[in-house]
């Protein structure tokens, strides 16, 4: 009987010591094998397309690109990956915006090993798979809908907030400026105190991220 292959991963974090950590956990298993590393989420779309793994572990919050537009984009360039979000955010927000993303599979960090091992192999195998905590939400969230939703981004003041829902709804600086009756240059100071608060790298993230979160629809 022929072996199968070995299921190839890439491991995407921000932290080196969790990258080692995850490494070291499947160097011993014959069926795992680490293919690629990647600290943020542009260098772990371009690390897939260059190694085509079978699971990206993806951490979401890291500088840059964040891990939710990184699964986004991943799976646009190469949909027969699959993504198993690691990360230590179990809040509503993060759970559904992975989901909608695409992804496969969502653990918490703090989970016991054997259940990251188990949950790449599922995951690789064509199941979803979540951990218990999140489980439980997914459940909650569809017996008892929703909870009330809190404001979003609350690090932005109320007048970045309003900036960042018409800019994910499309509109111009100029435009934005009309509507608020403020200056152009106003307009470009909030955007520029937007980005650096949320910590995206231009327009387009800033409106992806607005999006996930109910902004500009």
């Amino acid at each position: 009987m022929t072996a199968q292959p070995p299921i190839r991963i890439t491991i995407v974090d921000d932290h080196p010591l969790m990258r080692e950590g995850l490494r070291a956990l499947v160097a011993s298993l014959p069926d795992i094998e680490v293919v690629g590393e990647a600290g943020d989420g542009d260098a772990a779309r371009r690390e897939t397309q260059l190694t085509r793994p079978d699971v990206v572990v993806m951490d979401l919050h890291m500088p840059g690109t964040n891990g939710v537009a990184a699964t986004r984009a991943i799976l646009r360039a190469a949909p027969a990956t699959r993504v198993l979000v690691l990360t230590m955010f179990e809040d509503d927000d993060s759970v559904f915006a992975a989901m909608r993303a695409g992804a496969s599979g969502y653990l918490v960090k703090g989970a016991q090993q054997d259940e990251i091992i188990r949950a790449i192999r599922s995951v690789a195998a064509g199941q979803a798979i979540f951990g218990p905590t999140v489980a439980r939400r997914i459940i909650d969230f569809f017996t008892h809908g929703p909870r009330p939703a809190a404001d979003p981004f609350p690090e932005l003041t109320a007048r970045e907030r309003e900036v960042l829902d018409l800019i994910a709804a499309g509109r111009t600086n100029p435009a934005i400026a009309r509507h608020l009756v403020i200056s152009p240059k106003t307009v470009s100071n909030h955007i520029s105190a937007i980005f650096t608060k949320l910590q995206v790298a231009d327009r387009a993230e800033a409106i992806a991220r607005a999006r996930e979160a109910g902004l500009g629809l």
